[in-house]
């Protein structure tokens, strides 16, 4: 019926000489992908039917592993881990966004003073990026100015440790959240199996002294290996993934002592699977309701219902990411869609979400891209 009348409205108009009404389609959105190589990609994605078509290099910039929106300012932080020999080696760029053509524009480029600059986490109330540098054991904090460049370095943390894995020989801090007070950063560190646990300023930006024997930082079981992590909407759980071992750990936060406790742990990995373990990203929906982690073990992304009251997650579907080694993923912010970075087979992959049941399903959607590991979507 309705569109019935839009074609009677479209005639009528024309018989007035009067050109009709284009009806335009739904535009599309500009995503960003960060490469194991030396350019961020652009693709154009449409929400609506979930197409993406890749429009090609727009910035230079090394091993980009994350990225950040500016809370008010068309403005995206990537992280840069360059070659070791390029002292310093870590860094965060700020680039601006041409709204229009999706365009970036290199705004500031601050080196943090340590290698490896893995993960990155905006404090919109303090305006501070504080960078984990993965190579260096280290966490950095830097002033983000009114403009949206970023300034000097202003705090660093250098972090100690080492466990049995092979990849463990020292700290590696590869993850970085601040508490839901606003009270301390946290930081999961790979090669110390620690969640550690630093007071921060917000109102200097600062992080203060580290204390190896606080009791405020978690101690993981050796060999766990934490990447990332997830607050759950209410501040009250903490969601842990551990890489070497492919965990998901779920702890309840004490804001006022700004410790954690451990309430619950489970694999990631299908019953009876005996490959090399290896967990990837994790995330929550909007809405609170269900977790997702990546498993490059086997190549899916597993799904959790969760309990906002007791934190308990419920595994509820095991789902093939598209391609091989999924190594990041996003929550597409309509609800209806996620986006994975295939490291292993060269692709970002599209797969339907339904925002009801959370659950995940295959689309043929997808673009082709050198060794993939970030997707950004401003949206989200």
């Amino acid at each position: 019926m309705i569109a019935r009348r839009a074609f009677c409205v479209s005639g009528a108009l024309v018989a007035l000489g009067i050109a009709a009404p284009v009806l335009a389609k739904p535009a599309s959105e500009v995503i960003y992908i960060g490469q194991h190589g030396t350019t961020i990609q652009a693709a154009r994605f449409n929400p609506v039917d979930g197409s993406l078509n890749l429009v090609g290099s727009v910035a230079d910039s090394r091993r980009s592993t994350w990225a950040l929106a500016h809370p008010r300012l068309p403005i995206v932080y990537f992280n840069e881990d360059p070659p070791a020999d390029q002292e310093p080696s870590g860094g965060v760029k700020a680039f601006g966004i041409n709204a229009a053509t999706g365009a970036l524009t290199l705004l500031s480029d601050q080196r943090v003073g340590g290698a490896g600059t893995t993960h990155l986490w905006f404090d919109k109330a303090s305006n501070t990026i504080l960078a984990a540098n993965y190579g260096a054991g280290s966490l950095v904090t830097l002033p983000v100015k009114r403009d949206g460049t970023v300034g000097a370095p202003t705090s660093t943390v250098k972090f100690t440790g080492s466990g049995p894995h092979k990849r463990q020989g020292s700290s590696h801090a590869h993850g970085v959240s601040v508490s839901p007070d606003g009270h301390w950063a946290l930081v999961t560190d790979l090669g110390a199996d620690r969640v550690w646990v630093v007071p921060f300023d917000r109102q200097t930006g600062k992080l203060g002294a580290l204390d190896l024997a606080s009791p405020h930082h978690a101690v993981l079981p050796a060999g766990s290996g934490p990447r990332h992590m997830a607050w759950s909407p209410s501040g009250q759980y903490l969601y842990v993934l551990t890489e070497l071992t492919a965990s998901l750990l779920t702890y309840r936060w004490d804001a006022a002592k700004g410790q954690l406790a451990l309430v619950d742990s489970q694999s990631t990995d299908a019953a009876g699977y005996t490959g090399d373990k290896s967990a990837s990203e994790i995330a929550i929906s909007r809405d609170g309701r269900f977790l997702y982690t990546g498993n490059r073990g086997d190549n899916t992304l597993v799904v959790f219902a969760l309990n906002g009251t007791t934190g308990a997650a419920k595994m509820v579907q095991r789902v093939s990411s598209g391609g091989v080694m999924p190594w990041h993923f996003t929550l597409h912010a309509s609800g209806r869609w996620v986006l994975v970075a295939n490291r292993g087979s060269d692709s970002v992959n599209v797969l339907a979400r339904d925002p009801k049941t959370g659950l995940l399903s295959a689309t043929p959607n997808k673009v082709s891209v050198t060794l993939p590991v970030q997707v950004f979507s401003r949206g989200r």
